[in-house]
């Protein structure tokens, strides 16, 4: 491993623990306001990473670029309208993150357009410019990650919280009786799908058929979640370009 791959994870591992923590943070404020104290009371109400960190959804982020964090504690009892403000606090992560993604790409932008005009002779400044730029963009693109991956309609994934306002509540208790079991097959289609992929599109004739490799590629959920960070990432930059002291 080379110094430029050193540092583009060290800059990565700094995006996570930044963005598993506003994920987080927000989930627990949300529900804070809307009357559970669950999270403040078991000490996750807080900008601290360490509280929030799961070591398994921590080094997807830090090899995909999405995951997920230990999910904050909410007691549905003590909000006034249950499913509601469920639904609301579940939406407060990945809404968080959608927001600082938005942020970070402004300033990569912003940062870019000002570096790209400075010299310098001093190797530290230089590097310490391109750095900052670079960190930015991983920032908005870790965020954005989080924030796709985890509207997934997928147990433990916050948009497995929506299904608490759609689905009836014993089927919906049902599912999350069966939350673990389904942990464990999301992280086995994380690792192995990239690896069913490949060999299915090792097969020739499937390689060679638009339609089966596109059913190919669906077993590879980091290529999905990629095309979609790539396509809403393009937008949004797209979008920022359009203000003429942004564009590159």
């Amino acid at each position: 491993m080379n110094a430029d791959s050193i540092v583009y994870y060290i800059l990565t591992a700094l995006a996570v623990l930044i963005t598993l923590t506003v994920h987080e943070f927000s989930h627990g404020y949300a529900a804070y306001k809307l009357g559970d104290t669950s999270a403040k009371d078991s000490g996750r109400l807080t900008l601290n990473p360490i509280k929030h960190i799961d070591p398994i959804g921590a080094l997807c982020m830090l090899l995909f670029h999405f995951g997920w964090a230990k999910p904050v504690p909410v007691d549905l009892r003590n909000f006034k309208k249950p499913k509601r403000d469920f639904a609301i606090t579940a939406l407060a992560g990945p809404l968080s993150n959608l927001i600082f993604s938005v942020i970070s790409a402004f300033l990569y932008l912003l940062t870019f357009k000002l570096f790209s005009g400075v010299t310098t002779d001093s190797p530290f400044i230089f590097a310490l410019m391109q750095n900052t730029v670079n960190f930015l963009y991983i920032l908005h693109a870790v965020n954005i990650g989080l924030a796709i991956f985890n509207l997934f309609p997928i147990p433990p994934l916050d948009g497995s919280r929506l299904l608490a306002v759609i689905l009836p509540e014993r089927l919906y208790y049902k599912l999350l009786d069966n939350e673990r079991k389904i942990y464990f097959a999301l992280l086995g289609w994380l690792l192995l799908g990239d690896i069913v992929k490949g060999a299915l599109l090792s097969v020739p004739f499937i390689a060679a058929n638009p339609i089966l490799s596109f059913i190919a590629g669906i077993f590879s959920l980091s290529d999905m979640i990629g095309f979609a960070i790539d396509g809403l990432s393009g937008l949004i930059l797209q979008l920022f370009s359009l203000i003429p002291f942004l564009q590159i």
